[in-house]
């Protein structure tokens, strides 16, 4: 075993080893209890990101564990067409060779798309592989696969014949750069300062009008009417009437509908049905007309008459001078106000009326709220189920048709003999009217449709596979919160639909990764890092551990540091000190694969068997409730500051013995079961120690430890305060740790053990008497640790006025804690409000500092 760790060498080889001995097949234990996640698919275009790495570290730790547990383990790999952001992609690349997708056609794009995937497409396999994901790579999916496209035909086959999905001409979010129309989620609104304009609106029979704001003045070229709120008392006497637009000339009515905000700018707002979907609503109530005055460029039609052929921004400005000219301009205010833009390319999204298809959520909806309900489906933390429902309850029909080409196409053909519409799993021979010229639909379907049959698609749907009957439902799902409404939802709603079952039983909410400058990590803000980069210089290991650690439950954002990943490679190496350490007295009789628990520990090993019954027990509590963070961090302290800075310290003495008895045996079961413990999360390195320590097998398909419980010796902890308190006393006094100290330790209740004085020789370097040194005074100090007093002769090591100082100041410091804790429980808004958690915790603080206190006093009375 190499002296040092080198995480860039341990990390070389295991991943093909694994791979290559099928471990990551569920078929490595046949006979064990399914359980299956399925990854969130990432877009073939991209290549990992901090985001991707936290949400992949979370659920490999979730899949290596079970497969301990002995489960049929199977984490499905795969990724995501990306219609669109694929499509920009290759686009760029051609525009690089002066190309156009339509210089070579629809069939030819499609081929170099292709051709792209099968260059590039797997980058992100590879990386993940770098990071240790155990995937069974034999199941990897992609979404334009023939078996998951196969999937996608039959579902929109169905929903069509069953009436839930339609073709409509409605008001639909529209990207002029994309050029392609998108779902209400894939909209990103963001706050910016714009404007409200108010117009004055002539009545066309004769003096006087009505004054209308709106927050796009170039729109009011398409105004059919204008609209107030039936009851709004200053204008119901005026529906009906006639007004003239200004600038068109063109006469529109007053209508009255219940949805106007009488609060909003002067309670009068224009109607322009073919670009606001609220309006369209308001003109198919009225019967109104819908004129579209910007087309798919965002450039003025010929409906907008002077201004045609201008950009919307230009004719903006066009348009609020041409009123300013006809005197109908009557002021201007800042506004405030969400503003829709694309969530591939930032473009500011246009309400445009199109001819679409779309997906009617009411019938799926109703059974996918009952779902979680009823506890169908748990979301971990619950806060995230209301934020679902309130999703939920307020959808409005999904469009689901893109104006692209890569993606699944819309399985439609248009008969233009006689205008009918065909909808089938495979490409019609003819028409019933016996035409066979049939046109198939353009557009493809939004990368969400397929996405949303991703836990059953991925399994061989709608085959009744091995692979369906077994695996489905899915166990978990582990995602972000910002997809919960593209994509977890979706899910759900398609899941029970076609499955009559849910499509997994839990949903893992974690939050998103915050950039070092507490802004969300993001390529567009210049602030993201390379997940691979820290791979590179701390190892994949070191990575995953400080991502989990940092992933607090329940909270929106995990702050990330690059202390915290040189603080987990940090870990790493004492780890591998640690079994290096073992390895000298476990090697010659080896450690095994699992068991091998001593039946007569001594008190010493008692004390850390019972330790690892206790953190095993309350890790996997921790586990099941998906608080890897708190899981983790409960081992990371346990072997850090129990196993190694304690149970190491407290083995080498009789180890060191003739007859060390159990020690070795012990040692190394406790190091070999922590390694299995911190398998899933860092399985480079406690492979490369299993492989040295245990030697038969894979940590990877090692039994997850089970260490019985044993009875821990009575006043440990108080034997661990007593060598707290020796060794801060020389380091106050600036004593050496090995300098002789004269103790003499007073044990009325009976409390230290035998074992106790050759462990204070090892750990204190002092060999104390029992009893009581006289008098105390000017010659001792005294050291209260719980019943026990140990008085320290001062004769070599300090003087009593030098000792009464030290004390005297440490004195003032804790009076001071004590002091501002105690304030903060005074405080009944902090009482009544902080986690009853964080409340106990602030108690038994000022509970230690005031027990603490009043040990240092006694000690300076002592010396007075």
């Amino acid at each position: 075993m190499d002296p040092a760790y080198d995480p860039h060498k341990v990390e070389a080889d295991w991943y093909s080893r694994w791979e290559s001995a099928g471990v990551f097949r569920p078929e490595q234990n046949p006979n064990g209890p399914p359980y299956c996640i399925v990854i969130p698919p990432p877009n073939v275009t991209g290549s990992l990101h901090m985001g991707h790495a936290l949400n992949m570290a979370i659920q490999d730790a979730l899949i290596r564990r079970k497969r301990m547990q002995g489960y049929a383990a199977l984490w499905v790999p795969g990724t995501d067409h990306a219609g669109i952001a694929t499509q920009n992609v290759v686009e760029r690349q051609l525009a690089g060779e002066g190309l156009t997708r339509h210089h070579l056609g629809r069939e030819a794009f499609i081929e170099r798309v292709w051709e792209w995937k099968y260059r590039h497409g797997g980058r992100i396999s590879e990386q993940m592989r770098r990071l240790g994901f155990s995937c069974d790579w034999s199941r990897e999916r992609f979404t334009m696969d023939e078996g998951l496209s196969r999937a996608v035909r039959t579902v929109f086959v169905r929903l069509y014949e069953e009436g839930v999905i339609y073709r409509g001409r409605r008001v639909i979010n529209w990207c002029p750069r994309c050029h392609t129309a998108l779902s209400d989620i894939e909209v990103e609104h963001e706050d910016v300062t714009g404007e409200l304009v108010y117009i004055e609106y002539p009545f066309a029979d004769g003096e006087g009008g009505v004054e209308v704001a709106t927050t796009r003045a170039e729109t009011m070229l398409g105004d059919t009417a204008v609209a107030v709120h039936p009851d709004d008392e200053r204008y119901r006497g005026l529906i009906g009437r006639h007004l003239r637009l200004p600038l068109v000339g063109r006469e529109i009515p007053i209508v009255g509908d219940p949805v106007v905000d009488p609060s909003f700018g002067t309670g009068a707002v224009k109607v322009t049905p073919a670009h606001d979907p609220t309006d369209f609503e308001i003109a198919e109530r009225a019967g109104l007309p819908a004129i579209t005055v910007l087309d798919e460029e965002a450039v003025v039609t010929s409906a907008g008459g002077q201004f045609a052929g201008m950009d919307r921004f230009d004719a903006r400005l066009a348009v609020k001078e041409a009123l300013a000219d006809a005197g109908a301009l009557r002021r201007v205010e800042e506004h405030r106000h969400a503003v829709g833009h694309c969530y591939r390319c930032g473009t500011m999204v246009e309400p445009y009326l199109s001819e679409q298809w779309f997906v009617k959520v009411r019938p799926l909806v109703e059974p996918a709220l009952e779902a979680v309900r009823a506890g169908r489906v748990r979301f971990v933390p619950p806060r995230w189920e209301k934020h679902y429902f309130h999703w939920m309850e307020n959808l409005r029909d999904w469009t689901i048709s893109r104006q692209i080409w890569w993606g699944h196409r819309i399985p439609a053909w248009y008969c233009d003999a006689c205008a009918a519409v065909m909808v089938a799993l495979e490409a019609p021979a003819a028409c019933a009217c016996g035409a066979t010229a049939l046109r198939q639909e353009e557009d493809v379907l939004d990368t969400w449709f397929s996405s949303a049959l991703w836990p059953f698609s991925t399994l061989g749907w709608p085959d009744d596979t091995p692979d369906m009957q077994a695996f489905y439902p899915n166990a978990v799902l582990v995602t972000a919160y910002d997809i919960i409404y593209f994509w977890v939802a979706r899910m759900i709603k398609m899941g029970l639909h076609f499955t009559s079952d849910v499509p997994f039983a839990d949903v893992a909410i974690h939050g998103l990764i915050q950039a070092p400058d507490k802004r969300k990590m993001s390529k567009s803000l210049g602030n993201a890092i390379d997940p691979l980069d820290l791979v590179a210089e701390h190892g994949a290991d070191a990575l995953r551990l400080s991502l989990i650690l940092a992933a607090v439950p329940g909270h929106d954002t995990v702050p990330f540091q690059f202390e915290q990943v040189e603080a987990a490679r940090r870990f790493g190496n004492k780890l591998w000190n640690a079994v290096r350490f073992g390895l000298r007295y476990t090697a010659a009789a080896g450690v095994p694969s699992a068991g091998g628990y001593p039946a007569n520990p001594s008190p010493e090993e008692r004390w850390i068997l019972a330790r690892l019954h206790e953190v095993t027990a309350r890790f996997d509590e921790l586990f099941e409730e998906y608080r890897l963070n708190d899981a983790y961090g409960l081992l990371y302290n346990f072997a850090w500051a129990e196993v190694c800075d304690w149970f190491l310290e407290l083995a080498k003495a009789p180890l060191r013995r003739d007859d060390p008895g159990t020690v070795a045996r012990t040692l190394g079961v406790v190091l070999r079961d922590l390694l299995a413990l911190l398998h899933p999360i860092m399985p480079f390195v406690t492979e490369e120690l299993w492989s040295h320590l245990v030697g038969e097998g894979f940590a990877a398909t090692a039994s997850w430890p089970a260490p019985p419980s044993y009875e821990a010796p009575a006043g440990f902890a108080v034997f661990q305060e007593m060598v707290g308190e020796i060794r801060r006393f020389r380091a106050e006094h600036g004593l050496a740790p090995r300098h002789p100290l004269q103790v003499t330790v007073a044990d009325p209740e009976g409390i230290a053990a035998p074992w106790w004085q050759g462990q204070l020789e090892n750990l204190a370097a002092v060999s104390p008497e029992w009893g009581t040194p006289g008098a105390g005074g000017e010659g001792w100090t005294r050291l209260v640790v719980g019943p026990l007093q140990a008085f320290v002769s001062l004769a070599g090591a300090a003087d009593a006025a030098t000792e009464r100082d030290r004390l005297a100041r440490a004195i003032a410091d804790a009076e001071d804690l004590l002091a501002g804790v105690e304030a903060k429980l005074a405080n009944p808004q902090f009482v009544e409000k902080a986690p009853p958690a964080v409340v106990e915790k602030e108690r038994s603080r000022a509970a230690e500092v005031a027990a603490r206190l009043a040990k240092l006093r006694a000690q300076l009375s002592d010396l007075e």
